[in-house]
């Protein structure tokens, strides 16, 4: 197995006990959008923070499907020496877990899904393709350059900063994306408009809906009950599709309680 197609992590807590936990980001993310969330729960049990493909700074490839993104997961696991993992995904990441979890079940101690549920979803991240694509790296010379690009399409600051997160300098001295744009907008219907494959993980599982986000209705706890059935879905109050960023001391408290609690 070649390290270099083996995702990028930043590990916090390595020298703890305990079942390590995977968090995985999502689109156009990074691990360093978890950095505060990793640093506090590192202090229970190892945390492991990853780029997922086509991420930060993972490997590009040309292919991004929900089996990809679960076999990436499992080469990771195999890489550094894990037999069974507690993984968290937020969004994009949570269907990477979620086909993990489907698909190799035995290696899955405790499941935790953020702000988004197994079905397909149309198509929303348009504007956001569409302003990212519109940046010409060979006029923009800074990254208020860039920020200024993003706002003909982008109307919303935050949206626009998180996405600025990803940029960096090249080797030759100009701007660039880390996410491999030219693959996320050729494969997107195939990771946002596909629902996961179906299957059933009977494991510990919790969903986390942000309050003020539609990406969990109430009318998808029966089909998420049908692939997760021992699944229980809390709302975190006073927070968007961002739940980890928006409301991080009510998230952090669920995510440990849920990991550090004993089963009855």
């Amino acid at each position: 197995m070649e390290k270099n197609n083996i995702l990028h992590s930043k590990i916090y807590g390595p020298e703890k006990d305990g079942t390590p936990l995977l968090v995985f980001h999502g689109l156009f993310g990074m691990l360093d959008n978890w950095g505060s969330f990793g640093k506090e729960m590192s202090e229970f049990f190892p945390v492991h923070l990853i780029d997922l493909r086509n991420h930060g700074k993972s490997f590009h490839s040309p292919e991004m499907s929900h089996d990809d993104l679960a076999y990436d997961i499992l080469h990771y696991m195999e890489f550094h020496g894990l037999e069974k993992v507690n993984l968290l995904g937020h969004s994009l990441g949570g269907k990477a877990v979620m086909q993990f979890a489907l698909k190799y079940p035995v290696k899955v101690e405790n499941l935790i899904v953020v702000d988004i549920s197994p079905k397909a979803y149309p198509p929303h991240h348009q504007g956001i393709l569409k302003a990212l694509g519109s940046v010409d790296f060979t006029k923009v010379k800074t990254r208020q350059d860039v920020e200024e690009e993003l706002s003909k399409f982008i109307p919303e600051k935050g949206v626009i900063l998180f996405l600025a997160k990803s940029l960096y300098w090249t080797e030759d001295k100009t701007l660039n994306w880390r996410f491999n744009l030219p693959t996320l907008t050729e494969k997107y219907n195939e990771f946002v408009s596909n629902a996961v494959k179906f299957g059933v993980f009977n494991g510990r599982t919790l969903f986390m809906a942000g309050e003020k986000s539609n990406y969990i209705l109430p009318q998808d706890e029966f089909p998420i009950k049908q692939q997760f059935p021992h699944a229980s879905v809390v709302t975190i109050k006073n927070a968007g599709h961002w739940v980890q960023a928006e409301n991080p001391t009510d998230f952090n408290e669920v995510v440990k309680d849920f990991l550090t609690e004993t089963e009855i």
